[in-house]
């Protein structure tokens, strides 16, 4: 069978080729050389495949592409409260080039305009790398991204350099506010190379598929950042990304995106894709013409918007029903599906159903396929809850959903692998619990305690 998604990749191409509208980035020398015909798209899905049409293969650099990616750096190099100190998270509604400060501290207002992209780049690495250092560091970095060692292009670095006095002058801005605390002309050079950086659209697209994957990349299974610093940069993304045109892009196509005055532009699609494309033209916005009308017809064709309204899920209460009878009666709760804070609430209700009379209640987890963690703990809640009102409670979780299964003070839930162990004498299911339970038995306290705080996450 031939290929769908390339198919459909290089029919949307050829839709938007004739679009000949635009111009090259002219004030950097070097781009204002490209070819402003190539035209190339990709899709890295978090399974690890890739897919490239047209000049898919072809390098660029990737500019302004790299801010939400060294803004990961630095958010897990420095911490969130270090960066967030000097730089906002605030749309700007400005050009990227423009000096958006914060009137009373002087801190740029995000991370995706150069101002704040500059103060980012200071903030990447240990606080004692020299310049050389940190530039080492983002091109590390961003190769963990792309799963594949990046390089430099010179030229281009250099020809930026000779017409970056902007930058120079916001660099100087931000020194004087304090925001930066070094000389500012190493920073803005660092910064140009950050920018100078090779890349082709299946790199990018890779690279957008590891924030869509919480921060593994698909391919090489590296761990590149945490998971909470991909949920600051794609909200970052997705409401500063595209600078003065934010807002419609937001609206009209709904995925967190980045574009660079090469021609690039990515978008990340947390749980599902990377998508990368490339054509040099851009709009007044600085954005890719061709670009910004290929992601408008993959959101439209595949329903990409991340504000899509998914179509109701089954039920997560599969079944709710009594085996057996009398002291033996196993009272077991199928689940199934993903399980999020409105499908745990649910399982909740049902179990503030089950009678006093039924002693043992099974959680079956066997269908479930994901759990957040909210949901996990809400689900451990209830194990608890019924350990104190006398239940004997049990787990069924094969695929250990839930790896840690500890309900807290007063609770004991026993994990087994399949609920058909449990039909049984309760004598007999608590003969041998090495053959018959896995994972950890809680012992109740015997007392009822305060509730504890299931919905906040646990201290560390």
């Amino acid at each position: 069978m031939r290929p769908i998604i390339p198919d459909y990749l290089a029919e949307v191409l050829g839709d938007v080729e004739p679009d000949a509208s635009g111009k090259l980035a002219e004030y950097i020398p070097e781009l204002a050389a490209a070819d402003p015909e190539r035209l190339g798209a990709a899709f890295a899905t978090i399974g690890g495949e890739v897919y490239g049409v047209g000049d898919a293969d072809t390098e660029f650099t990737i500019q302004s592409i790299s801010k939400p990616f060294a803004y990961a750096l630095a958010l897990s190099d420095r911490g969130f409260d270090s960066v967030l100190a000097k730089v906002g998270v605030e749309p700007s509604g400005e050009a990227f080039n423009e000096i958006s400060l914060e009137r009373d501290t002087g801190r740029p207002l995000n991370p995706m305009i150069n101002a704040g992209a500059i103060t980012v780049h200071s903030l990447t690495g240990a606080e004692d790398l020299n310049p050389a250092e940190r530039v080492e560091r983002v091109l590390h970095g961003l190769s963990a991204f792309a799963g594949r060692r990046l390089r430099m292009d010179e030229a281009v670095c250099a020809s930026e350099m000779e017409s970056a006095h902007r930058n120079l002058a916001i660099a100087h801005m931000l020194r004087s506010h304090g925001i930066l605390t070094e000389d500012p002309r190493p920073i803005v050079d660092g910064y140009v190379r950050q920018c100078s950086v090779l890349v082709t659209t299946r790199d990018l697209a890779v690279m957008a598929a590891t924030l869509a994957n919480r921060g593994m990349n698909p391919l090489s299974g590296e761990q590149v950042v945490p998971e909470a610093v991909v949920r600051q940069v794609l909200s970052v993304m997705f409401s500063c990304g595209m600078y003065d045109a934010a807002g419609d892009w937001a609206t009209q196509v709904g995925i967190p995106a980045k574009s660079g005055v090469a021609g690039g532009l990515i978008g990340a699609l947390p749980g599902q894709i990377g998508i990368a494309t490339f054509s040099p033209r851009l709009d007044r916005h600085g954005n890719s013409v061709r670009g910004v009308s290929l992601f408008e017809r993959f959101s439209s064709d595949m329903g990409l918007h991340v504000m899509e309204v998914p179509a109701a899920a089954r039920a997560v209460v599969r079944s709710n029903r009594v085996v057996g009878s009398g002291p033996d009666a196993l009272r077991i709760l199928r689940l199934q599906g993903g399980i999020g804070f409105a499908a745990a609430e649910r399982i909740v209700r049902e179990a503030e159903g089950i009678a006093p009379s039924e002693v043992r209640v099974a959680l079956d987890l066997t269908r479930v396929h994901s759990i957040d963690d909210v949901a996990r703990r809400m689900v451990l809640e209830v194990a608890r809850r019924l350990t104190l009102d006398g239940h004997d409670v049990y787990l069924v979780d094969p695929e250990s959903m839930i790896p840690d299964p500890d309900p807290g003070d007063g609770g004991r839930v026993t994990v087994v692998d399949t609920w058909s162990e449990l039909t049984v004498t309760t004598a007999t299911a608590k003969a041998d619990p090495p053959n018959r339970c896995r994972g950890a038995a809680y012992a109740p306290h015997g007392t009822r305690t305060p509730p504890q705080v299931w919905f906040s996450p646990p201290s560390t």
